[in-house]
């Protein structure tokens, strides 16, 4: 009897990473394409992107559709409306027999959490987070930016160093070594230079999100730039209090995974901000870090849709060491 084989996908704005995985753990193709945001592209577009994915791997790997189980992670599916609007279109392109659709932030906690619950904050050019209770309950977060009160991604930290630099520099606000690193970044002198670039469009708004790094390399010795670090730390804790709350998982050995850029920049007072924060919170939390490209999180999630054998998940964990992309 041949064995049974599994699609995985994560998502983003920018790339996508899809894969081929065999219910023993071996890994049959990884390819990576560009974006595949239903948000940024719309549903159809978004499943065009990966329908090509696939039939790259299948190529590679010498299978046709359908495959037995499919679970796909995709950034911009928040609503349970996206997430019924873009399972329907996955299950159309009759990839698999079995699939899931939902969030990329899911890729994230499978990937970095050991046991299959707990909780991921991904802090990237934005910040989500969701939570998995051990009885399979879920919380989770609309996470749409100012629109539903979020703050802590690059974004966020971006804006807040252009207008501490600028006040810094006019005196409204405190002297901060932000008001040189901010132009510096951007090949500017001064913060009034940067606001003109930046009004008169030959910098695009957008690439303030660039500017995080700079904020927590800052935040060692500048106490502006660490109030805004410390700001994140707070709102990462406060995101992780709302799902410990809901799933009432505060006295539970909970995996609090961190994932995304800012966490991948490994900043000690960023760290320590939220390690202490959640501790207060919950004793018996471990931090973990996303040891696994998240790809091989929604993968994981593929075996535990094929029941597959502990022997797998460590296969595939091998594998996931020394990932060989084709690029789409």
């Amino acid at each position: 009897m041949s064995l049974r084989l599994a699609l995985a996908a994560d998502g983003g704005n920018s790339k996508t990473d899809l894969a081929l995985v065999r219910e023993d753990g071996e890994l049959l193709a990884l390819v990576r394409g560009g974006g595949s945001s239903p948000h940024h592209l719309g549903v159809q577009r978004a499943f065009d992107v990966l329908d090509g994915l696939f039939d790259q791997a299948a190529a590679e790997a010498g299978i046709t559709a359908p495959v037995d189980v499919a679970r796909l992670f995709l950034a911009g599916v928040d609503f349970p409306v996206e997430v019924e609007r873009a399972t329907a279109e996955a299950e159309n392109r009759r990839w698999a027999r079995n699939t899931t659709v939902d969030n990329d932030t899911f890729a994230i906690l499978r990937a970095g959490a050991e046991q299959r619950w707990g909780i991921a904050v991904v802090c990237g050019a934005g910040i989500n987070c969701v939570g998995v209770a051990p009885d399979g309950r879920h919380a989770r977060f609309p996470a749409l930016g100012w629109l539903t009160g979020d703050f802590g991604g690059g974004q966020d930290l971006g804006t807040e160093a252009v207008s501490a630099a600028a006040r810094s520099e006019d005196g409204r606000g405190p002297p901060t070594t932000l008001e040189r690193a901010v132009p510096a970044h951007f090949g500017l002198a001064t913060p009034t230079e940067l606001a003109e670039a930046i009004h008169f469009g030959r910098i695009p708004s957008g690439r303030v999100v660039e500017l995080a790094p700079v904020v927590l390399a800052e935040a060692a010795d500048d106490p502006v730039a660490a109030s805004i670090r410390d700001r994140l730390a707070a709102e990462v804790v406060t995101l992780v209090r709302v799902v410990l709350e809901r799933l009432e998982l505060a006295g539970e050995p909970v995996e609090i995974v961190l994932g995304g850029g800012l966490f991948q920049s490994r900043e000690p007072g960023l760290l320590r901000a939220v390690s202490a924060g959640v501790a207060e919170l919950a004793p018996r939390a471990v931090i973990r870090d996303v040891v696994l490209p998240p790809v091989f999180g929604a993968a994981l999630a593929a075996l535990d849709g094929l029941d597959a054998s502990p022997g797998a998940y460590r296969r595939l964990r091998e594998r996931a060491a020394f990932p060989e992309v084709s690029n789409g």
